[in-house]
């Protein structure tokens, strides 16, 4: 049996949605969102960020400030007995910023780069594997990427809803952790 891992949009699904965020001290979790990733990590189930930061390519912000941000979030998340696996991001746009950033890459969701780069360093078989998210794009990145995807209501997810179809749709974090755990037999 392969390993399961989820990979979780960052801004809107387990933090409070703030456009272009860039200041530490409004970093706020969603209510339940560390519980629902303490329920993976007791299960040995990798819990993965992966998110677009093109504020980085807009030049709203530096890298270090998304490296920043992570870490702040780990903290937060650490004091709730919770961690993450992983962290991805993009920081790229296809029409914006300077020549180091102003790029059409594999890594900008919906297309599946940051899963096939977690796939390969975690060995696993994104068919096994769930995506959560707040957006549309979320979503294609699940089917991208050939993983299962559930859009949560936080964030953008009202709206998103009208756009796609997700394998599954979750009031929140927690609730979408706990669907997999039952899909999962856990």
């Amino acid at each position: 049996m392969s390993r399961i891992a989820v990979f979780i949009d960052r801004d809107g699904t387990i933090i409070e949605e703030l456009e272009y965020l860039k200041d530490l001290e409004r970093i706020r979790l969603i209510p339940h969102s560390a519980d629902a990733i303490r329920s993976l990590n007791e299960r040995e189930i990798l819990a993965i960020i992966v998110s677009n930061q093109a504020g980085v390519a807009r030049g709203y912000f530096l890298e270090e400030t998304v490296r920043k941000i992570n870490e702040r979030l780990e903290e937060l998340l650490s004091k709730e007995g919770a961690h993450l696996d992983a962290i991805y991001y993009c920081p790229h746009h296809p029409e914006f910023g300077s020549p180091e950033y102003r790029k059409d890459c594999n890594c900008r969701k919906p297309k599946p780069g940051m899963l096939w780069k977690s796939a390969k360093k975690f060995h696993l078989n994104l068919k096994d594997c769930y995506v959560i998210g707040d957006r549309a794009d979320d979503i294609r990145l699940a089917q991208n990427g050939g993983a299962k995807g559930i859009l949560v209501l936080t964030g953008y997810g009202q709206k998103a809803k009208e756009e796609i179809k997700p394998d599954h749709m979750a009031k929140d974090l927690y609730q979408a952790v706990r669907w997999i755990l039952e899909e999962c037999g856990q």
